[in-house]
C-alpha cells in the first residue's frame, strides 16, 4: 500500500468546510462549562457479533449510567443491566445474545470507592444475571477462585475481541507481589453461563496477550528486568517460543510491536525496517524476520493502530497519524468509505464491522475538531445512513473551535508536531495557553474534539499542545532526543512553541500562560522558573515538583514498579545516584523562590503517582513571597480527575484564573 499520511487529506477536507462565526454568534452566551465536561449520554456504542444490535452504556442526569441495546431492525431500546447503587462501566459482546460487563461507583471519586469493578454477564434482554468476579475480597489465589466459580475482584474484560460465537471470553486477571506491585497478567477461559474458568498457561511474567483471528491466544509479551520479550504459541506443538525481544523502557529500532493476526495466520507487527519511524508489517513466524516492505507506512508517524476484520477476512486497519481514520485493504470496504463520507461530509467517518459477514449493519462513529463523537448505523442492504445518537448532544459545533495541526522548529532545529486551537472566529495577538501533555513519554493530544482545549477556545484562548522531543508516536529519534531531557531540551521546545505562536502573529506576547498535568505540571512549574518573561502565569495539576522523591525507597504507597525506577527512569529521567544533581537542578523545588507569577495548583489527596506531598511541599516554599498562589486539593481524587463535580470545579477555577490574568472570558 503506497504511504499514507492524514494529515494533508485532513487539512483540504476540512479546509473547504471551515468557516468564520457570525458576529452574533460570537456575541451569544459562553457555552456553560458543564456541557464540555459532564459525562457523555452515550459511550462505547459496539455492533453485536451478527450486527443485528448495538449496546452502549447510556447517561442521563441524577440516575445511574445503564447498559442498553438498540434493535436496528425495529429501533426497540431494551435495558440490559441497570443499578440503583452503581455503574456501568466498560462492557463486551460475548455472542449475539449475550453481554460480559462490569461496574462502578461514578457518583464517588476513586479514594471513597470501597468495591472493586465485578464482573458480570448477562443476555441482551436483561435475563441470565450471572456474578463472575467478586467487587470485594482479599486477592486469593486465582486457583483458589477458579474452584469456587467466582474469580478474584482483579479480573477484567479484554479490550479485543474475542470469537463472540459461544458462551466462552476470555478475561484478564492482574496480580501483584508482595508490596503490592504489578506482577503478571493471567489469562482465564470463562464460561459466563456457569462460571468455570480455567488459566491459560503462561510463559513468564506477561504484561499483554494477543488473541488471533479466530479468538484464541497466540501471542504473550513478558518482562524481565529491562527486556521485553514476545512470545509466540504455536499450534502445531501447542508450546510457547519466543520470536523478539527489546529494551522494554527505551525501545529501539529492533521493537517489535504485535498488532494482530489475519485469518491465514499470519502476523502483523508494527516495526522500523531499519527506518526511524515504525510501520505496520507482516512477521515471518518461521524466520523471526519482518517483512521488507511496509504493509502500512504513514510517513512522520508511527504507525498506531489495530486491524479491522470479520470472520475469515481481514479488511484493513484503523490508525492515527494526526487524526484516527481508516485504511482499507478490500477494495469493497474502500467503496463503502466512499459512499459513507458523501452522505457525512465534514466529519471524519470510522467504520467498525461485526464479526459475521452476513450483518447488515456497519457502525460509523463520526467526528471532526469541531463535532464531539456522533454514532451512526450504515444499512449494507438499502446504503442508508442513520444517526443513532450524539455523544455530547450539549455542543454546538458551529460554536467550536477550529483545530489544525502544526509544526514548528525548536531552538536546535529539531521539527515539533502540535496541535493549534484557535477560537471560533479567529483573530491576531490571542491570549494563548500552553497546553503541556502528562507522560512525558506517549503521544499526547489528537486532531479532533476535545473538551479541555475546546473549553478554553471558547473562552478566547489559542491552544497550543507541543508534541515535545520525547513524545511518542513521531519516530525514534523524536523520542530519544527527549532522553534525560526533563527541564532542558524537552523544556526549551515549549518555550520555543511560544515564541513560534508570537511571530506567527497568533499570540500575545504579553498574555501567554503555560498548563498541564502530571508531566505538563512539572513542565508549567519549570516554565514560570526558566522563562519568567515569556510566561505570564501557570496552572498545574498533578504536577511533579521534586525528581528525587520518584525514587525514594521510603513512599511505598507509590503505584511505580520497582522495575520501572530500576531500569526505565535511569535511562529515561536519569541516575538517581550518579545524576542526583542533575535530578535536583531540574526540580521545579530548587527554583520555587524564582517563582513569582500566578499560580494555580491542584492536587488528588489520593494520588499515588505524584503523592500530595509533591505539591505541599512547592506550596509551601512558594506561599511565603509569592501571594497570588491558588492552591486546590480534591480529597476523594488520585492522578487526575475522574468526577465530573471535579472537573466542573477545577476548570471553572482555571476559567476565572485565566480571565483575571489574561484577559479572556469568564462566566458571570
Amino acid at each position: 500500500m503506497s504511504p499514507f499520511s492524514l494529515c494533508a487529506r485532513a487539512l483540504l477536507a476540512f479546509a473547504a468546510l471551515a468557516s468564520l462565526c457570525l458576529d452574533a454568534a460570537a456575541q451569544a452566551p459562553l457555552t456553560p462549562i458543564e456541557r464540555f465536561f459532564s459525562p457523555p449520554a452515550l459511550d462505547r456504542a459496539r455492533l453485536s457479533p451478527k450486527g443485528r444490535y448495538v449496546a452502549a452504556i447510556f447517561s442521563t442526569p441524577g440516575q445511574r449510567d445503564m447498559l442498553a441495546v438498540i434493535d436496528l431492525q425495529t429501533n426497540a431500546v431494551s435495558r440490559a443491566a441497570s443499578y440503583k447503587d452503581a455503574d456501568i462501566l466498560d462492557f463486551a459482546w460475548v455472542n449475539e445474545e449475550r453481554l460480559l460487563f462490569n461496574v462502578t461507583d461514578k457518583s464517588v471519586g476513586p479514594a471513597r470507592q470501597d468495591a472493586a469493578y465485578g464482573l458480570y454477564a448477562v443476555n441482551r434482554d436483561g435475563s441470565g444475571m450471572r456474578q463472575l468476579a467478586e467487587r470485594r475480597g482479599e486477592a486469593m489465589g486465582i486457583e483458589s477462585h477458579i474452584k469456587s466459580r467466582t474469580l478474584p475482584w482483579h479480573t477484567f474484560i479484554m479490550s479485543q475481541r474475542g470469537a463472540e460465537d459461544s458462551e466462552y471470553v476470555y478475561v484478564e486477571s492482574v496480580t501483584w507481589d508482595l508490596k503490592d506491585k504489578f506482577k503478571s497478567v493471567e489469562l482465564l477461559r470463562l464460561n459466563t453461563l456457569t462460571g468455570q474458568a480455567s488459566s491459560v498457561q503462561r510463559p513468564g511474567n506477561v504484561t499483554a496477550w494477543l488473541l488471533d483471528n479466530a479468538g484464541a491466544p497466540r501471542v504473550a509479551l513478558t518482562y524481565e528486568k529491562d527486556t521485553s520479550t514476545v512470545h509466540y504459541l504455536d499450534p502445531a506443538t501447542s508450546i510457547w517460543r519466543p520470536i523478539a525481544s527489546y529494551h522494554r523502557y527505551k525501545g529501539g529500532r529492533d521493537a517489535i510491536e504485535p498488532v494482530g493476526f489475519g485469518p491465514d495466520g499470519t502476523l502483523y507487527v508494527s516495526a522500523t525496517g531499519g527506518k526511524d519511524t515504525m510501520a505496520l508489517h507482516t512477521f515471518d513466524l518461521r524466520t523471526g524476520k519482518i517483512s521488507p516492505e511496509p504493509v502500512i507506512e504513514t510517513p512522520g508517524y508511527d504507525f498506531d493502530g489495530v486491524l479491522v476484520s470479520r470472520r475469515g477476512k481481514l479488511l484493513g486497519a484503523q490508525l492515527t497519524t494526526d487524526a484516527r481514520a481508516n485504511v482499507w485493504f478490500d477494495p469493497e470496504m474502500t467503496a463503502l468509505q466512499k459512499k459513507i463520507d458523501a452522505q457525512a461530509p465534514g466529519t471524519v467517518n470510522l467504520v467498525s464491522v461485526a464479526a459475521s459477514p452476513d450483518a447488515p449493519w456497519v457502525l460509523v462513529t463520526s467526528y471532526s475538531d469541531t463535532h464531539p463523537i456522533s454514532y451512526n448505523v450504515y444499512n449494507l442492504r438499502d446504503g442508508s445512513l442513520k444517526r443513532l445518537m450524539e455523544r455530547r448532544p450539549g455542543i454546538d459545533p458551529k460554536r467550536m473551535a477550529r483545530q489544525e495541526p502544526v509544526r514548528y522548529k525548536a531552538r536546535d532545529g529539531r521539527e515539533i508536531p502540535g496541535l493549534l486551537t484557535t477560537p471560533p472566529g479567529g483573530g491576531k495577538n490571542l491570549p494563548l495557553v500552553v497546553l503541556v501533555h502528562g507522560g512525558p513519554y506517549v503521544r499526547g493530544n489528537r486532531w479532533g474534539w476535545d473538551p479541555d482545549n475546546q473549553f478554553l477556545a471558547s473562552r478566547g484562548y489559542a491552544v497550543l499542545e507541543p508534541e515535545f522531543r520525547g513524545s511518542t508516536g513521531f519516530g525514534h529519534t523524536h523520542f530519544a532526543a527527549g532522553l534525560k531531557q526533563w527541564g532542558r531540551a524537552m523544556q526549551d521546545d515549549l518555550a520555543d512553541g511560544a515564541r513560534w505562536a508570537i511571530a506567527q502573529g497568533i499570540a500575545d506576547p504579553k498574555r501567554i500562560c503555560i498548563a498541564g498535568a502530571s508531566y505538563g505540571g512539572y513542565a508549567a512549574l519549570m516554565g514560570l522558573a526558566k522563562d519568567p518573561e515569556l510566561f505570564r502565569c501557570g496552572v498545574s495539576w498533578a504536577g511533579l515538583t521534586d525528581l528525587n522523591l520518584l525514587y525514594n525507597g521510603q513512599w511505598a504507597f507509590s503505584d511505580l514498579s520497582e522495575d520501572y525506577k530500576a531500569y526505565g527512569m535511569p535511562d529515561l529521567i536519569g541516575d538517581p545516584v550518579k545524576e542526583a544533581e542533575l535530578l535536583k537542578a531540574n526540580s521545579p523545588i530548587t527554583h520555587a523562590a524564582r517563582i513569582t507569577q500566578p499560580l494555580l495548583m491542584a492536587y488528588g489527596a489520593a494520588d499515588r503517582r505524584v503523592p500530595l506531598l509533591h505539591g505541599r511541599s512547592f506550596r509551601d516554599a512558594v506561599s511565603g513571597h509569592n501571594k497570588q498562589l491558588e492552591w486546590v486539593v480534591y480529597q476523594d481524587e488520585e492522578h487526575g480527575w475522574s468526577q465530573a463535580a471535579t472537573k466542573i470545579d477545577f476548570w471553572g477555577r482555571v476559567e476565572k484564573f485565566l480571565a483575571k490574568q489574561l484577559g479572556g472570558a469568564a462566566a458571570p
